[in-house]
């Protein structure tokens, strides 16, 4: 699980920000909203961005999407760069180097990553891990005359001088060293859990346009269980859609299109003989059934996804992914949550996902305000902790920060968390000149 984030010279970020996971001693809603994942370490499972457009709240997760990028990507030579962009509305940042550090706990264990990079090259790497209350380097990578240069821990971790010098070779300055050392077959174990974890549960972030439906469609033929929790997650969602079922069809297309699909280098070999064979392409074919009153009997109709609603389509994406998060215990980001969905099917997908306990994480940004208010009702009856509300404010300078909304004191006496916001008593509104 995600502790902390920080990020410095990076998007709109100018100044170094703190973004972080860990709880406050606040108890509610202990068991679904915190996992305690070491003795006395309390890590939130959801956190909710808002603020005005332009402020940063994107950023925030562009910010994971970037070392979720990075951590793996094998650029094919060491002048691509790093795809790393710095603050540009100031005269010195642009010539600096984008830093970040990333807290993070795989089980018990728990690890320290930092990071100093520009547009061309990485300056320094290190990862740290906790064995006891001090951290114990693993390695540290830095620059020296322009190329890449390893320091494994010889008291931490074993590495022999040959595998030592393979994943120094293959670390182009412009990579990571996670990147290089999976070309390399030997054995790290501390550097490989931390690895491996950052590999296989850091999702990719969900925004507005992104689109999901056919990420969806795979995965739900795949998944019997994720199958029967979709139908029932949309029927309960009021969409009247008592199936989804998937299928592959064969389609007759030009054999100009099917010449061009097979001279792409992506498509694998029996595939491409195929269709040579055959002339036809196979594609997935989902339909919603629709179960309906029909002159006052129960009547069944399908419906493919061009005739759905954006939201339906949404909804089904969302929730898969969702769905696959809980599961794995990973990582997700959603940028504009309420994007196409009405606000009380935004609460129902949440409450959904605090219904299932795990060591899932998720970080949703939003302008849909009325979801503070649920962080101040009584009888517990409230959704949403106090320490989940986070806030991005646009400083005149042009740059982003980022706070929690556990900072202001004297929250327990306000009737309303959403009136509070809207009057501007924490920053991060919009400032419009009429």
């Amino acid at each position: 699980m995600i502790q902390e984030l920080k990020v410095k010279n990076f998007l709109s970020f100018k100044d170094e920000v703190t973004f972080s996971f860990e709880a406050t001693k606040d108890t509610f809603a202990e068991d679904y909203h915190v996992v305690e994942v070491a003795p006395g370490v309390r890590l939130l499972r959801f956190a909710m961005v808002y603020g005005a457009n332009a402020s940063g709240k994107s950023n925030l997760l562009q910010a994971m999407a970037f070392l979720r990028y990075f951590f793996f990507y094998q650029p094919e030579n060491a002048n691509e760069g790093t795809r790393t962009e710095p603050f540009l509305l100031d005269k010195a940042t642009p010539s600096q180097p984008s830093e970040f550090e990333l807290v993070f706990y795989v089980g018990e264990t728990k690890y320290w990553y930092t990071l100093k990079l520009d547009m061309q090259q990485v300056y320094e790497e290190k990862l740290y891990i906790y064995k006891s209350v001090q951290p114990t380097l693993l390695f540290h990578r830095e620059l020296s005359e322009g190329m890449s240069v390893i320091h494994f821990n010889p008291a931490a971790i074993r590495v022999s001088a040959a595998e030592r010098e393979k994943i120094s070779l293959e670390c182009l300055r412009n990579m990571s060293v996670f990147a290089a050392r999976d070309k390399v077959n030997t054995k790290i174990p501390d550097f490989d859990s931390a690895k491996n974890w950052l590999k296989s549960h850091l999702m990719p972030v969900i925004e507005p346009e992104s689109k999901l439906f056919a990420y969806a469609e795979s995965r739900n033929m795949e998944n019997v269980q994720l199958h029967a929790h979709i139908i029932d997650f949309m029927r309960k969602a009021d969409f009247n859609i008592t199936d989804v079922s998937t299928e592959i069809v064969s389609n007759t297309v030009p054999d100009e299109y099917i010449d061009y699909i097979i001279s792409r280098d992506d498509v694998p070999i029996q595939e491409k003989e195929r269709m040579k064979q055959e002339r036809t392409i196979k594609q997935r074919r989902t339909l919603f059934e629709h179960t309906v009153l029909d002159d006052l009997s129960s009547a069944k109709y399908t419906m493919n996804q061009y005739q759905e609603s954006a939201g339906t389509i949404r909804t089904f994406g969302i929730e898969t992914a969702i769905y696959e998060c809980v599961n794995s215990e990973s990582f997700l980001a959603i940028d504009e949550m309420e994007s196409s969905l009405h606000p009380q099917l935004v609460k129902f997908i949440l409450l959904n996902f605090f219904r299932n306990k795990s060591r899932s994480q998720l970080l949703v940004t939003t302008h849909y305000d009325p979801l503070l208010n649920e962080v101040t009702k009584q009888n517990d009856q409230r959704i949403f902790r106090k320490d989940s509300v986070w806030f991005t404010e646009k400083i005149a300078s042009g740059h982003t920060d980022v706070y929690s909304l556990a900072e202001f004191r004297g929250l327990n006496r306000l009737s309303s968390i959403q009136k509070a916001y809207n009057q501007g008593n924490f920053g991060a509104f919009p400032q419009i000149n009429l």
